[in-house]
């Protein structure tokens, strides 16, 4: 069941048998070089976390969401709004294949679920977070709207986060 469409994609919730292809979008040295995350250990490793994950939904309505191409229908990577207990904050994150960027898609999805941000879930403001090296992500988050708010350690790392409100 799809949360949103645009144009071209599709956005629904991840199920464990995206497993595969959530293993190899986090196996890409190159996709993960600016996320702090690790690489699952192992197929099942994503299908388990994929498993658990489904709890998000119904905790806070959102979460991040399977981006699917309406051509092929093939898995592009993720998108989607998290909510930060601790902050009180939600933020908006996406990762997709490297064949994949360039071609707008993050953006498109990143405007997707701002929207569903804003109109169907009343979320006053969406935060994005970006190693300030990530000039790729940045410019993605600026196409959809945000504006740089702080910096911040992202790790060890310069960070930058940038924000929208609801109108």
């Amino acid at each position: 069941m799809s949360i949103a469409m645009t144009k071209r994609l599709a956005l629904r919730e991840l199920i464990p048998d995206d497993a595969q292809s959530f293993y190899d979008l986090n196996s890409d040295p190159d996709v993960l070089q600016y996320t702090g995350d690790n690489v699952f250990d192992s197929v099942a490793g994503a299908r388990s976390f994929l498993a658990n994950y489904v709890a998000v939904y119904g905790k806070h309505g959102v979460g991040r969401w399977a981006v699917i191409s309406k051509e092929d229908e093939a898995f592009l990577g993720w998108c989607g709004l998290k909510y930060s207990e601790d902050t009180k904050v939600y933020d908006l994150g996406f990762r997709f294949f490297k064949k994949y960027w360039g071609c707008g898609y993050a953006t498109e999805a990143a405007i997707a679920c701002v929207s569903l941000g804003f109109s169907t879930h009343n979320i006053p403001k969406i935060i994005g977070r970006a190693m300030e090296a990530n000039s790729a992500s940045i410019r993605v988050l600026e196409k959809a709207g945000f504006t740089f708010e702080t910096f911040f350690d992202f790790e060890g790392e310069d960070g930058v986060i940038y924000k929208i409100q609801r109108q």
